[in-house]
């Protein structure tokens, strides 16, 4: 089956355009529509050059607090050879449309769409756009929590057309998950996923729990259960959910329903306000 990947391209609407949209911000949970994602919304980051982003989440006291998540979009020949600036953050890329070159630990990799990099604290990892048009890609970050006596994690870099997605069980494979990290391996504290659902398939509860969710719309269309609303979403939007907010969907179709999922995972709760997991 083709996979498609949506990413932002930009623009601005016309002034003949209605405001109103579909965002929201509330107390458990937010809904960024990829209307908003426009020229005058993006960012810049220093030592990244013919480079601007667009910032879909970053920790806010109170809302989610562990973790950001960007879109960046490289024009040809961009990139940086200082990427992360926090050494204490560890960082996942997930690339939606262009070529991309990923240098670390003293390797290579080109990354095409699909293609996914879990990249540890002080990896020193740099990055450049090989392709003549633009490149686009989903970088998260979280401030690594290390453990004593378990090692951090090594650099993954693979693409999610060669990792098999795991059904969830009594669904015949109409709910599934593209895992990239064993979920056994307890050195790590984060988990980003690509989740898919066919047409009319469910998640079938309200899903209440500790983890805080980032969930990106790669493709298709939805209802979306987020605390007590129905929301519709689509291709290009992003969910942003704080921790025990009540969860569910359903995937009305004509295609698949995809989406890019963070969730924080395999650490203590703090038991002093403000201090680390």
């Amino acid at each position: 089956m083709t996979t498609s990947y949506f990413a932002p391209k930009g623009g601005h609407p016309g002034q003949d355009q209605l405001l109103t949209d579909r965002a929201m911000f509330t107390e458990a949970y937010a809904v960024i529509p990829k209307g908003t994602m426009r020229d005058i919304t993006t960012s810049f980051l220093p030592f990244w050059d013919n480079t601007r982003l667009w910032v879909i989440a970053r920790p806010l006291t109170g809302f989610a607090e562990t973790f950001s998540h960007y879109i960046m979009e490289v024009g040809p020949g961009g990139g940086s050879d200082r990427t992360e600036t926090d050494p204490e953050a560890e960082g996942v890329l997930f690339v939606v449309d262009g070529t991309l070159s990923l240098s670390v630990g003293g390797d290579a990799h080109e990354m095409t769409a699909g293609g996914y990099a879990y990249l540890p604290p002080q990896s020193g990892w740099t990055l450049r756009n090989t392709g003549s048009e633009p490149l686009r890609f989903h970088w998260l970050r979280k401030a690594y929590q290390a453990v004593d006596g378990l090692d951090h994690p090594q650099v993954i870099v693979t693409n999610e057309a060669d990792v098999a997605p795991t059904p969830m069980p009594g669904t015949d494979g109409k709910w599934a998950t593209t895992r990239f990290v064993d979920p056994g391996d307890l050195r790590h504290d984060m988990h980003v996923t690509v989740v898919t659902f066919e047409p009319g398939a469910v998640i079938p509860f309200a899903e209440t729990h500790v983890m805080e969710h980032g969930l990106y719309v790669l493709e298709g269309k939805a209802v979306y259960r987020l605390n007590q609303d129905w929301v519709e979403v689509e291709a290009g939007d992003y969910m942003w959910l704080r921790a025990f907010c009540p969860q569910a969907c359903y995937a009305g179709g004509p295609g698949r329903f995809r989406y890019l999922l963070y969730k924080d995972v395999n650490r203590h709760m703090p038991l002093r306000l403000g201090a680390a997991r």
